[in-house]
């Protein structure tokens, strides 16, 4: 056994042991929270305490340990078997091809210019009269595509965490300027589902940190060069510092629209603006610093999730068009970090995330592609949760890393839940 193994705890005459799960390891957990959690999210978060002030609370949790869930299975995914997860997916049928296609041609188009708009808004708001939204906008689409182009993961992980703790000390900062009332927090722990409350509830459980990154948490795995079942246990400690981290700007949020919007009946605006909204109020309540640093903690939080998509989804990519053209062999080949990221079809995604959603800024959404865009997006979760419950339960994964009782009833569960979700969603989309 090597110096280097015998540190480590890697090597042995059974094969290869656990590495110690070491905080020195934390990543990928880290971007996937960062990209996870959006402005959309966090005025969500905001929406439901002005509503219901501390009473769901518990949702949040919830949310967060349903995330959990969902990652360590994507997680355990590329570890356990050395294949992919749109590997997985290809194993299970053309028809998880046909529908990923859709997805991220669709999905990327309008989510890229969503994306650029919530990175310039706090933008604007912190340079007035600099330049018009629709600028600032393409400025923050052609930053993140030439960050990512041109740097590898280990400095994108960097950037992340730095940007994730910009996040972390503003929220905080603001949960605890607002004064929170603890007993009532402690309070709003228990399960309860007031008048009203029942789709509010459905959405912090299902809703916050829960996108299409949620599936590249296992590329980030790979990227960081974690590649065989060693890793597991540093990857299980990742990933719940993954969702505690998404649990803490939930909850701060959550505090900020209990207390200051919640006891004054202040109604915030749907969508990333209702985060100016919000500066405003902290601005009339707390004076111009607090409302600065708040705005900066909108661009952080908006800025991250923008980059962590178009790096991770364009991984996702490169791995489907690698797939694809190998007519879906299964051959569990690893591909050594940094490759996919040099890759044409990586790149290629880059463009389409940033260039063609352009259009989008400088004209009003049109209604046909507002109705694909939510239909397809709102199967994506369950069709995620679903599809990871069929393959960790099958002999596509080794034995021993298969669900338990446990994974099974919480990734079950999160299943049913989202088919929920997706039924509403699509029922409130403008037929």
């Amino acid at each position: 056994m090597t110096d280097t193994a015998r540190r480590e705890g890697t090597e042995g005459t059974d094969g290869p042991r656990f590495r110690k799960a070491s905080w020195r390891y934390i990543g990928p957990g880290i971007v996937v929270a960062a990209t996870g959690v959006g402005a959309g999210d966090l005025v969500a978060t905001l929406i439901a305490g002005s509503k219901f002030g501390y009473t769901l609370l518990w949702a949040a949790v919830v949310g967060c340990l349903v995330k959990i869930s969902l990652a360590e299975a994507a997680g355990r995914w590329h570890l356990a078997t050395g294949r992919t997860l749109f590997d997985g997916w290809r194993s299970l049928g053309p028809w998880t091809t046909v529908y990923f296609a859709v997805y991220v041609a669709v999905w990327g188009f309008v989510y890229g210019a969503a994306a650029m708009s919530s990175s310039a808004l706090p933008l604007q708001a912190l340079f007035p009269g600099v330049m018009d939204l629709k600028w600032w906008a393409v400025l923050c689409g052609v930053g993140g595509l030439v960050f990512v182009w041109f740097n590898r993961y280990a400095v994108f992980e960097k950037v992340m965490t730095l940007l994730v703790g910009v996040m972390f000390v503003i929220t905080v900062y603001l949960a605890v300027r607002v004064t929170p009332h603890l007993g009532e927090a402690l309070a709003g722990l228990v399960p309860v589902l007031p008048g009203g409350s029942l789709i509010y509830t459905l959405g912090l459980i299902g809703g916050v940190g829960g996108t299409i990154t949620l599936a590249a948490y296992g590329y980030w795995v790979n990227a960081k060069g974690w590649t065989d079942t060693s890793w597991m246990k540093v990857m299980r400690l990742d990933n719940r510092v993954a969702y505690i981290t998404t649990g803490v700007f939930v909850v701060a949020m959550l505090f900020v629209g209990a207390e200051l919007l919640h006891s004054s009946g202040v109604a915030l605006a749907k969508g990333d603006k209702g985060l100016l909204d919000l500066g405003n109020v902290l601005e009339d309540r707390y004076g111009t610093v607090t409302s600065k640093l708040f705005l900066i903690g909108f661009f952080a939080t908006s800025i991250t999730s923008l980059i962590g998509v178009w790096h991770g989804v364009s991984l996702m990519f490169a791995d489907f068009v690698s797939r694809f053209r190998e007519g879906g062999a299964a051959t569990g080949e690893k591909v050594a970090a940094g490759v996919r990221e040099k890759s044409l079809p990586f790149r290629a995604y880059l463009l389409w995330l940033t260039f063609p959603p352009m259009s989008l800024l400088f004209l009003d959404q049109p209604f046909g592609l507002v109705i694909v865009y939510g239909v397809i997006g709102a199967f994506f979760m369950p069709f995620l949760a679903l599809t990871l419950v069929w393959l960790l339960n099958s002999s596509r994964t080794p034995r021993e890393w298969r669900n338990g009782w446990l994974s099974n009833g919480v990734l079950g569960a999160a299943g049913l839940l989202f088919v929920v979700l997706c039924v509403q969603q699509v029922r409130e989309l403008p037929w």
